[in-house]
């Protein structure tokens, strides 16, 4: 039980201080170097914890936790706040309806969703996550970002996923300039072919951005003449779960 406790304390360390070096965990728990390598690859081995992509000396939470944490969420008060919302924005357009999360700079986690009835839908499962810099709501999440992380996400390359994502760091910029003045997002082809959404951003006292809620839809459906009144939709759920989260 000894080695369980000290993994799940190097684990929360790992959280807090991500990224963090071998010798920093070593300094912080008074540990030999050897015993926290060990825990650090076996919690790498079990997807709890992952190397930095710029710096591979360095470890942060892995993919597993970011399977736990949308379970974790749905007892949060954000989630009480989102759930009816949600559904009543799912009624008004009958498409379905995103509740997601930045991972820091590594992506958007889906952490609740409402379907729609219609037998062609969109779907992400639960947990899974995509690019911030390839969806509405990444967008939204990064217009509200200093502009210190934001360099940051495009110093660590901008991937294409087909012709619509956009890759070029001014032409992010701009566009998050757009979504910042506008309060919504807009995926069109980005990151799944066919797939389109509208984001909008759910922001703290601070204005730092806490979530996202999406209306996704099959781009064949997408009208772009109903544009400003789904935006308005999707900007007035944002709103309002952010007041309820608020209290």
């Amino acid at each position: 039980m000894k080695s369980v406790t000290r993994s799940l304390r190097i684990l929360e360390a790992v959280a807090q201080h991500q990224p963090v070096t071998v010798g920093e965990l070593t300094k912080l728990f008074g540990l030999p170097k050897s015993t926290v390598q060990r825990t650090l690859v076996t919690l790498n081995e079990a997807g709890w914890l992952r190397a930095n992509r710029r710096d591979t000396t360095r470890w942060e939470i892995g993919a597993r936790v970011l399977a736990v944490r949308p379970a974790a969420l749905q007892g949060s008060s954000l989630f009480a706040a989102a759930r009816e919302p949600m559904i009543r924005l799912r009624d008004a357009v009958n498409e379905t309806i995103h509740l997601s999360v930045p991972d820091a700079l590594h992506g958007m986690v889906v952490v609740d969703r409402v379907d729609c009835d219609h037998a062609v839908r969109t779907f992400h499962a639960i947990g899974d996550t995509s690019p911030l810099h390839a969806t509405a709501t990444g967008h939204a999440i990064l217009a509200h970002l200093p502009k210190s992380e934001v360099d940051e996400l495009v110093a660590g390359g901008l991937e294409g996923y087909g012709e619509e994502t956009i890759t070029d760091p001014a032409e992010l910029r701009a566009e998050l300039r757009r979504v910042r003045d506008r309060g919504y997002a807009v995926n069109h082809n980005h990151f799944r072919p066919g797939v389109c959404a509208i984001a909008a951003p759910v922001l703290d006292e601070d204005g730092t951005p806490l979530a996202t809620v999406a209306v996704s839809m099959p781009a064949s459906r997408f009208e772009p003449g109903r544009l400003t009144e789904l935006a308005r939709l999707v900007t007035d759920t944002a709103s309002e779960i952010t007041a309820r989260h608020l209290g």
